[in-house]
């Protein structure tokens, strides 16, 4: 199902390079003792920071490039520390750093805290800093950097303390001599901090996009979201409640604050797992796990903000034979595009869609031995590491691998083919195969040669599908891949699915074997702040919020070809030209001048003779309307992005009906 790219490696990458440096430092020719090397964080810019113990009784940081492919030593304890935390700004002149301190033996009688937080100065090597110490753990990070400005006298530096408070520091620098970078009045730093957050139980930070998700409860919880901008100002551009459990957080859990429980020999106690993903195009979705009863089922709940709708998702796990352990079942939250995978090792993988969600036979649900990840480690040993619009990677946790993740195309073919499905009988294995055609039309068919594959297959089975029709269907997924990249809502206003012109959808497609669904509440999110104009993101998954309320209020708000019908009927039944004629006859030439021929095989194929006057009006009647429908319903994308897409749109249409006979007539 899963497709691993090698990535990093924290044995190949780093401590090969740090073993050649201590062997050095101690005038040998081979340095053998281990050197406990430990992943720190990931910065926005994808630097790789770690520690290890060094071979003079000091502790180490250092930065790995994955561009360079290179590594930089930035700092050096004198003695032996436990690094919990840390974060370096974009000049690398700052390094802040939380120590979890011993409180072992003599030293509880002391008065010593637990955390140690420190800033830094690397280059030069000047002040070190004490921001916190206190008795809870406590992650550092620092906001990314106004990247257009030629001289940065300033960092943020942003602290999330295990006490459920998050603190901005803003660090003034100064140039000394031309070229060393200080800290400006380092004993005023606790003056400069700013609590943007006063209490939450679970928090999340997303490095690329520099937003911060947290949850906080009275009643009930609330989710907010804080957008960063580019000056580093920040404020609550969301609000969201969900329908969680009291006392899901028992204990504050931090995501995607470096990685809390790699030190950990034993898995944290966790309720509820949780993740926010978005994508850039405006949408925004929040999956959470529910506690489980008894461990026999896992329930958990997806938030699809930007298609206004809830999922509730049970998964009985008794039923699958798989062996049941004492530890609580940790599923990871995958986003590989806009499909989310929940995966939990030896019992199921489900890949729901988040953007054509109204039937279940849109995402794709395997159990017991039909689980085929390709991973190799206990969920517990991996975190999912998400940037928007980068690839999704899973790091090994204790073995420091950190792979790109996407969909296999392969697998999706195996399913078509049926070898998958053959134990399945008759029509129990089309929700499987309405899934993976979907998948690979839509999100993986810009590659010809998987097209044609799927092309072939299905002349070859047009017959062998009973819930739906295998052609339409195919016409239809290839024809809305040209949308759906830049324009969230069309699948409330184009077709892209023959199901949708049945009266009745089959009872098969409508339930998916092994999954309960049940649609909870609306989505009720709540704006605030200055989204519109301003936070290009914010603003769409606001625009396309209300656009998803309003579209699914209207009755026929999804495009249909029986609309044109009436008119066709009336353009057929003119005998003289006419300037509507004429009108027609310009749509299709726009549309035909795009297709004129295709090359399959080395021989060209026409689509269209002259003499198909007919046919000509049908295209440019089908361009008109479709043009018109859009910009009744979606006037927001305007007049040239609607024209270029309706004309893109018929043109992709005629094509594949014409390769699509080409290939069957070919065949027989």
């Amino acid at each position: 199902m899963l497709k691993l790219k090698e990535g990093f490696d924290l044995h190949r990458d780093a401590v090969l390079e740090i073993l050649r440096k201590e062997a050095s430092v101690c005038r040998m020719t081979e340095y053998s003792e281990a050197v406990d090397a430990r992943l720190l964080n990931i910065e926005s810019d994808g630097g790789i920071l770690y520690s290890w113990k060094g071979a003079t009784g000091t502790t180490r940081i250092g930065k790995y490039d994955q561009n360079t492919k290179q590594n930089k030593l930035l700092y050096t304890f004198d003695k032996q520390v436990c690094v919990s935390s840390c974060s370096l700004n974009k000049e690398e002149t700052l390094l802040a750093v939380s120590l979890a301190q011993n409180v072992r033996g003599e030293e509880r009688l002391k008065p010593i805290s637990k955390c140690l937080t420190l800033l830094i100065e690397i280059h030069p090597i000047n002040n070190t800093k004490v921001l916190k110490a206190v008795d809870c753990r406590v992650k550092v990070q620092f906001l990314h950097q106004d990247g257009d400005r030629k001289s940065v006298l300033e960092s943020h530096l942003l602290l999330f303390a295990e006490d459920g408070y998050v603190d901005l520091y803003h660090v003034l620098l100064s140039k000394h001599e031309g070229y060393r970078v200080v800290m400006a009045n380092p004993e005023r730093l606790s003056k400069t901090a700013e609590r943007i957050v006063e209490d939450f139980c679970w928090v999340q930070w997303d490095g690329h996009t520099q937003r911060l998700h947290y949850l906080t409860f009275k009643d009930k919880y609330l989710l907010r979201c804080v957008q960063f901008q580019p000056n580093n100002n920040c404020e609550t551009v969301l609000e969201l409640h969900l329908n969680l459990p009291a006392n899901s957080f028992p204990t504050v859990k931090f995501v995607n604050l470096g990685f809390d429980h790699y030190h950990d020999k034993k898995p944290s106690r966790e309720l509820v797992r949780m993740r926010v993903f978005t994508n850039p195009i405006g949408s925004l979705c929040v999956f959470y796990s529910q506690p489980l009863k008894d461990k026999k089922e896992l329930i958990y709940t997806v938030v699809l903000v930007h298609k206004d709708c809830t999922k509730r998702f049970r998964v009985d796990l008794a039923s699958d034979g798989s062996s049941q352990n004492s530890q609580q079942p940790h599923p990871l939250f995958i986003p590989i595009g806009y499909y989310v995978l929940v995966y939990l090792q030896g019992h199921f993988l489900h890949c729901i869609n988040t953007r054509q969600q109204e039937m279940l036979c849109y995402s794709l649900f395997f159990s017991g031995h039909d689980v085929n990840s390709g991973l190799q480690c206990q969920s517990a040993d991996i975190s999912v590491l998400h940037a928007e619009g980068r690839p999704t990677c899973l790091l090994e946790l204790v073995s420091g691998k950190i792979n790109a993740v996407q969909l296999s195309s392969d697998f999706l073919l195996q399913i078509l083919r049926s070898d998958t499905c053959s134990r399945w009988p008759g029509s129990a294995a089309d929700p499987q195969r309405l899934a993976a055609l979907h998948c690979l039309l839509v999100y993986m068919g810009n590659d010809p040669k998987l097209e044609l594959k799927i092309m072939s297959w299905v002349c070859d089975n047009v017959n062998t599908i009973e819930s739906f029709d295998l052609i339409q269907e195919f016409i239809l997924a290839s024809w809305y891949r040209i949308g759906y990249n830049r324009f969230l809502g069309l699948d409330k206003v184009l077709p892209f699915s023959s199901i949708f012109e049945k009266k009745e959808v089959p009872g098969c497609l409508l339930d998916v074997p092994g999954v309960c669904c049940t649609n909870g509440f609306h989505a009720e999110p709540v704006f605030k702040g200055k989204t519109r104009g301003l936070l290009h993101f914010w603003s769409e998954l606001q625009c396309n919020t209300e656009r998803t309320k309003s579209l699914d209020a209207l009755m026929h708000s999804r495009y249909r070809t029986s609309h044109i019908q009436a008119e066709w009927d009336k353009l057929k039944s003119e005998k003289k030209p006419s300037s509507h004629m004429d009108h027609m006859e310009e749509n299709a030439k726009k549309v035909l001048s795009m297709v004129d021929t295709w090359c399959l095989e080395k021989k060209l194929v026409p689509l269209f003779q002259e003499e198909d006057h007919q046919q000509r009006l049908l295209i440019g009647l089908t361009v008109d309307k479709l043009r018109e429908h859009i910009n009744r319903h979606l006037p927001r994308l305007g007049k040239k992005k609607i024209d270029s897409l309706v004309i893109n749109y018929v043109a992709k249409l005629v094509s594949i009906l014409q390769v699509t006979r080409f290939l069957h007539f070919k065949d027989s």
